[in-house]
């Protein structure tokens, strides 16, 4: 018997999002040789894959696209040769293969087997965000236990998981947020300093660490809150930016780069992708697997929808006043 499906597409990209994007029915193929089929059971919603829907990401995937850039998957069958996965085993999907669907059919491979029993909403997130934290805390200033970490958009799905994963390194964390109403969900994760942002950041900053040393940065905003991350960091500092909340360039004044020796560097998940090894991935992966597997690392879910709802799913994605991530489930 065929398999009814269904799945997010858009064929064009627009301003409006949740305005080229719907939800089709489709049969799912048999797999062929080397593949498998797999149920999604969840799939998170991102700044990125937004990005995709309106053409300002880096990579933009050909049209017609299926949306959603990584998940969590049940297998239903494999194809001939594989002989690594079994029906009804839980398994990580590839990155950027479409996931915002009830099914989709892909190079066996590519799919990472998963812990039984562990949470599969929280595993669908493992592949960009957590990765991004951590990388960011470890690939750029020699960080040692007990030192200053600062960051923007403290409450967002990065900030949420740098502030868990600085915690458990000995890391100390200045959390900044745009509104005083999302600082406890970010004490909630372990920040030490939660601070709402503003013109005199750097002098709150200063007397809320005591004056000590804070050497990195990161920054997600863009525009003017660039700088004040800036102002904040010690002589010789370094912030990365990693995402353009703001929609406007980076801002850093003379004082910052001149006076201050400031470094400024960009981040981006896909092209530490290109150069990392093997290795290095599976080193990175198989540490956040654990973490979220045995609930050291986690994030806040702010609502599911099916499928079916992906427009409003978009469009609740879009608000900047939600608490926690929105996930696409299609099999709760």
């Amino acid at each position: 018997m065929a398999i009814q499906g269904i799945k997010a597409q858009y064929e064009h990209r627009g301003p409006v999002p949740q305005d080229v994007i719907q939800a089709l029915a489709f049969e799912p193929p048999a797999p062929g040789s080397g593949q498998a089929l797999v149920a999604v059971l969840a799939a998170p919603i991102n700044p990125s894959d937004v990005l995709m829907l309106t053409g300002g990401y880096g990579i933009l995937p050909p049209l017609p696209a299926v949306g959603g850039s990584e998940g969590v998957g049940r297998v239903i069958s494999v194809g001939e040769g594989v002989s690594h996965l079994a029906a009804g085993q839980t398994v990580l999907l590839p990155a950027g293969s479409g996931t915002w669907a009830s099914h989709l059919v892909a190079d066996a491979k590519r799919l990472v087997p998963l812990p039984a029993g562990a949470d599969a909403q929280q595993l669908s997130m493992l592949t960009v965000n957590p990765a991004t934290a951590s990388l960011m805390l470890s690939e750029f200033v020699a960080l040692q236990p007990g030192d200053w970490v600062i960051q923007n958009v403290a409450n967002s799905g990065v900030g949420g998981y740098l502030t868990q994963l600085a915690r458990l390194r000995g890391l100390r964390t200045v959390n900044i947020v745009r509104r005083e109403s999302a600082a406890a969900v970010v004490k909630a994760d372990g920040g030490d300093v939660v601070l709402v942002d503003g013109d005199d950041l750097a002098r709150r900053v200063k007397d809320a660490v005591s004056g000590a040393p804070i050497r990195l940065g990161l920054d997600a905003v863009g525009g003017k809150a660039t700088n004040r991350l800036a102002m904040c960091v010690a002589e010789g500092g370094t912030v990365i930016n990693y995402g353009l909340m703001s929609g406007e360039p980076c801002v850093v004044s003379p004082q910052s780069f001149v006076f201050n020796d400031l470094t400024l560097r960009g981040f981006w998940l896909a092209k530490w992708f290109r150069t990392a090894s093997r290795e290095a991935q599976m080193a990175l992966y198989g540490e956040l697997t654990k973490l979220i597997a045995t609930g050291q690392l986690k994030v806040r879910i702010h609502a599911t929808y099916p499928v079916e709802q992906i427009k409003e799913a978009i469009a609740a994605a879009a608000s900047g006043e939600r608490d926690g991530k929105i996930l696409v489930v299609p099999h709760p």
